[in-house]
């Protein structure tokens, strides 16, 4: 007796599931047509990792320990058309690293200066740090004073106007205050940073010095030997 339940098939022996599955083709995901890199510079306890990610993974930790020499994460963005690929450095905050951490000044596009809007040293270290980056960025990196913790309003010590005036004597650095543990601001500060420094690069690239379609404004940054092989990351 035959079943009532024959399954119905193309001449060849193929059903049309099968046959449409092998037609299908992935399709490769698209290059960056840039990759930036961009540093965070601030005196220890800022919040430097907590701005970083919050940014590119959307998570806060409330109690972390403070960054040992330097540590990275990478987020892709679109903006005017374009993807870029951002590295994103933290450094630590401590003098004995500077040894280590000034290596990343110089391929840097972008510097993110922070402080904690409720601690009065960490303000008045940004001259320190302000001479680290004439001393080892480029004059093109495109600077950004952050004062972070806008959460902690209560205990605020900096005024905005105060740091409003210090950014107004710096070419070209712009300000913004925000709040990793909020998440208040954080996107929009790295994104307009991102944009200021597209702004500088050419709109159209010449394909002679295109790389595998991906133009490398920096190699890679390699991790220094210095480094230990586990790195503990600050709040």
């Amino acid at each position: 007796m035959e079943s009532g339940f024959g399954v119905q098939r193309r001449a060849g022996g193929v059903s049309p599931a099968v046959g449409a599955s092998q037609r299908r083709r992935k399709v490769p995901p698209r290059v960056a047509d840039y990759k930036l890199q961009v540093i965070i510079i601030g005196s220890r306890g800022v919040g430097k990792t907590s701005l970083m990610e919050r940014f590119t993974d959307d998570t806060f930790c409330e109690a972390c320990k403070s960054t040992v020499g330097v540590d990275f994460k990478i987020k892709t963005v679109e903006l005017r058309g374009k993807k870029i690929r951002l590295q994103i450095w933290d450094t630590a905050g401590q003098e004995r690293f500077n040894s280590i951490t000034s290596a990343y000044y110089r391929g840097a596009k972008g510097i993110v200066l922070v402080y904690d809007i409720t601690k009065q040293e960490t303000f008045d270290d940004l001259p320190k740090w302000m001479k680290m980056i004439d001393k080892y960025a480029s004059e093109d990196a495109e600077l950004l004073l952050v004062g972070n913790k806008l959460d902690c309003e209560s205990d605020r010590i900096i005024s905005r106007q105060q740091a409003e005036r210090f950014a107004s004597r710096i070419s070209g650095m712009r300000f913004c205050e925000a709040s990793a543990k909020d998440n208040f601001n954080v996107d929009d500060m790295f994104l307009k940073l991102v944009d200021d420094i597209l702004c500088k690069m050419p709109l159209e690239v010449p394909s002679k010095v295109l790389s595998n379609s991906i133009l490398s404004l920096q190699p890679e940054p390699e991790i220094p030997p210095e480094l230990p092989p586990s790195r503990i990351r600050c709040c």
